[in-house]
This record gives C-alpha cells, sequence and structure tokens, in this order.
C-alpha cells in the first residue's frame, strides 16, 4: 500500500496490512498528484480503510467545504492551537499551508511560534483568540466571547466553523502526539 512511500507515518506500530478502498487508492494518487506526497497522517489512518475513510471526510469538510471562513483562516486556526498544543506534524504540515496559501513565510514561522506576534486583521485576531479559548479552556466561553466574534464580522454559522476546526485539531494534535507521528520531511520546505 505505501511500500513506495519510504518515510515512516508514526512510531507507532499497527498493521499496515489493510486494503484501501477504491476511494481511498484514488485519494492517495490524487495526495501524489496534487501534493507529490501522500501525507504521512493519512499514512497513520491507513491501517483501517474505515477510520482513514472517516478521518478524511471530516477534514475535507472542515478544511475544503464551503465555508464563510476562507482556507487561510482555517488554516491559521490549524496552526494557532497547534501552537498551544505543541504539536510538531501539525505545525509542521499546517505551518507550510500558511505560508503557501499566505505567500508570507514570516506570518508562517509567527504562527507557529506565537499567533500574537503576527500583524493580523483585527477580524482573524478574534477569530484566533477564540480557537485558542475552545484549546484552552471550553467550560469557560460564555456569551460574551461568541458575542466578540459577532462584533467582529462572525455569524454564529462562522462561529460554528471556527469551533468545529479548533476541536479537530485538538483531537488531530494530541493523537499525533500519542502515536508519535512525524510530518513529511517535504513540509519542511515548502513556500520558503
Amino acid at each position: 500500500m505505501t511500500k513506495d512511500l519510504p518515510e515512516a507515518a508514526t512510531a507507532l506500530t499497527l498493521d499496515q496490512e489493510a486494503p484501501l478502498s477504491a476511494e481511498m487508492t484514488a485519494y492517495f494518487a490524487k495526495c501524489r498528484e496534487k501534493l507529490g506526497m501522500v501525507p504521512n497522517v493519512l499514512k497513520a489512518y491507513a491501517f483501517n480503510n474505515d477510520k482513514l475513510e472517516a478521518f478524511v471526510a471530516f477534514y475535507n469538510d472542515l478544511m475544503l467545504a464551503d465555508s464563510n471562513l476562507s482556507k487561510l483562516d482555517r488554516e491559521l486556526i490549524a496552526v494557532a492551537v497547534s501552537s498551544i498544543n505543541s504539536c510538531y506534524y501539525c505545525l509542521t504540515a499546517h505551518g507550510a499551508a500558511v505560508r503557501q496559501l499566505s505567500g508570507d513565510p514570516m506570518l508562517g514561522e509567527q504562527m507557529v511560534m506565537n499567533y500574537r506576534v503576527a500583524d493580523l486583521p483585527p477580524r482573524q485576531r478574534a477569530m484566533l483568540d477564540f480557537a485558542v479559548l475552545v484549546t484552552e479552556q471550553p467550560a469557560r466561553i460564555v456569551e460574551a466571547d461568541r458575542q466578540r466574534l459577532r462584533d467582529a464580522g462572525f455569524s454564529d454559522r462562522d462561529i460554528w466553523d471556527i469551533s468545529a476546526v479548533a476541536a479537530f485539531f485538538n483531537m488531530t494534535n494530541r493523537m499525533a502526539s500519542a502515536t508519535d507521528m512525524r510530518p513529511n520531511t517535504d513540509y519542511h520546505g515548502l513556500a520558503r
């Protein structure tokens, strides 16, 4: 399945011989075509086709489907959350995405280190402050926190999307750390 891709997806040893569905085989081929690689996070989930399909569907819905949040907004959330959680995999992979989507290598580095030092518009700053609150103290979120987002121009649907992306990356950060998932080395040199 991934024998042509020598990079280890994870240090956790799982049965990597599970056959992929036609859909996931095509998805891996699309990744190779568009990215030049299959992201290690996908290879890590490939031990079980059902888990892989669920992960891909959820990721694609959150990160690629129609939303008032731009793709850059969603990647900024991924990096801000991953920075709080010190997730090496996601900081590397999604930091590269921020560099690519923004065209600004410095922004990508600032986001990885501390989003508060980045020169962001008030709307994005409010979005990231909320995503960090979801990460650090979700039980303390009150209506005033959601109202700050509305005041910054976000709808209730946007607040849902911000929350969903933040929550998803909190989960993936924990899985990546727990399994010692490593980013593809290609990410390190992208958009520099």
